[in-house]
Parts: C-alpha cells; structure tokens; sequence
C-alpha cells in the first residue's frame, strides 16, 4: 500500500483526520469507549473538586485517560483479529485477552490514584 506522499503542515493535518476518525469508529462501535466517556463526564469534575494541587490533578486525570488510551489499543487489536479471521485460534483469543488485560490494569491504577488522593489527604 502506498502511503501519502505528505510532508510538513500538510501531513500533520491529514494525521489529525485519520485520528478524528478513528475516535469516531471507536465511539460508534464500542460500548466500553462509550460508558468511559460517560463516566468521565462525571469524574473530571469530581477530580477538579477533589485535587488540592496540580499534582493530584495530573494523577487523578491521567489516570482516566490512561483507561481510555488502553481501551483504544484494545480495541485495536481487537479489530485487527477479527479482521485476520473469526476462526477460534488460541493466539487470537491470547491477543484479545492481553487487550483486556490493559484495560484491566488501567482500571485498577485509576482505583488506587483515587483511593490514595480521596483516603490519604
């Protein structure tokens, strides 16, 4: 496949457009992207109450968007599986279950980000 011959303003404009996109696809196609959004629009606020300093916020924050950045890649290898083939292989169901792991792993840092900085002011 040959990529786009883009360079400088051009290719940065065309790399945010792929990127939209793929926000998009992810909204539209996955109900964990959907409910973390929505979660999310209730804890940012909440982390903007509860922060007493930068610090905190930058925790309490990234810790939401790292979930949201592991359910994206999840959701990747996901898509990419599915395309190579919906036979059952024990490497594909190993690879879904890695992306499910991250999102898992995401999940529990957000839990003790928010735990330490809500339970050990």
């Amino acid at each position: 496949m040959n990529k786009p011959n883009r360079t400088g303003l051009g290719r940065i404009i065309a790399a945010g457009g792929y990127s939209l996109r793929g926000l998009k696809a992810a909204f539209q196609s996955e109900a964990a992207i959907r409910q973390e959004l929505f979660a999310a629009i209730f804890l940012v606020p909440l982390a903007f109450y509860l922060a007493d300093n930068g610090i905190e916020l930058a925790l309490l924050l990234g810790s939401l968007i790292l979930v949201f950045l592991m359910e994206l890649i999840n959701s990747a290898i996901e898509a990419i599986v599915d395309r190579i083939s919906f036979e059952h292989h024990p490497l594909s169901g190993q690879a879904k279950d890695i992306g499910s792991a991250l999102v898992m792993i995401a999940i529990v840092l957000v839990v003790i980000v928010w735990g330490a900085i809500i339970f050990y002011p």
